[in-house]
């Protein structure tokens, strides 16, 4: 049976869902953790630092949510504050600076909404990302690998490259979101979900994305086995590229012609 945009939904929702640091563990070695924006704290709903990829030094940023209640209390269930966007691009320029490629884990339902979160800059963090990974002289590829929520997951996802799981989604807004604007109800959550084109075939229909991967083996060794080939094979590619950031421009330009 065919799965709906809204079954997609609710299953890139689904708290048994790997997160970010699984695939971490799962795809690189000696993954060393990095911390703080050096200008007020540090975020634990993105973790950051440096790891191996096939023994390639690489910078691997993701969003985490955490698996218990504990844990994705104390990472905002994935919602992060400017101070982790600001962890992240620090952590992007570092790459930049020794030439190690960046890859990030896209998985959260939007940037955090506190009121500390606007009162430290939320909507500049997030502006400042989309700028400079713009103009960032190193290979970035990202993975949508559950929800890809608004401003929150487009800050990372200013790459050259970037992939979504089969049933991750991608959209400017929540379904309920959506549907409370537009009909008052957040009820009609799957009506806007099918209208909104959120899925990995959608994005990829429209130029959002240049891959989805299959889910057939999620979490098993086979999966990470496959992402991390995938990965190892695209930035041997990306890195040989001498025009990197005139074709990542082009990239963005592209999407959505010819629809």
């Amino acid at each position: 049976m065919s799965r709906t945009a809204f079954d997609r939904v609710k299953i890139a929702r689904d708290p048994k869902r790997p997160t970010g640091l699984d695939y971490i563990s799962g795809i690189f070695t000696g993954f060393f953790e990095l911390h703080g924006d050096r200008r007020y704290a540090d975020d634990p709903a993105i973790a950051g630092g440096l790891a191996y990829l096939n023994g390639r030094p690489v910078t691997i940023i993701a969003i985490e949510k955490g698996h218990t209640t504990k844990e994705r209390t104390r990472r905002s269930f994935g919602a992060p504050k400017p101070e982790g966007y600001r962890k992240a691009l620090r952590l992007m320029k570092q790459a930049e600076k020794f030439h190690r490629p960046v890859i990030c884990f896209i998985d959260t339902s939007g940037a955090n909404c506190g009121f500390g979160a606007e009162e430290r800059g939320q909507g500049q963090a997030i502006a400042e990302n989309l700028m400079d990974m713009m103009t960032l002289n190193t290979p970035v590829i990202s993975i949508l690998i559950g929800e890809g929520g608004s401003g929150g997951a487009l800050a990372l996802a200013v790459a050259d490259r970037v992939w979504m799981l089969e049933n991750a989604i991608y959209s400017v807004i929540s379904p309920e979101g959506c549907a409370s604007i537009l009909w008052k109800d957040p009820q009609k959550a799957d009506i806007a979900a099918e209208n909104l084109k959120i899925t990995a075939s959608d994005a990829l229909t429209l130029s959002v994305i240049e891959r989805m991967i299959k889910e057939d083996d999620l979490g098993q060794p086979s999966f990470y086995a496959g992402i991390r080939e995938l990965l190892t094979a695209e930035l041997a590619v990306l890195e040989k590229n001498d025009h990197l950031l005139e074709d990542r421009y082009e990239r963005f330009r592209r999407i959505g012609k010819g629809i």
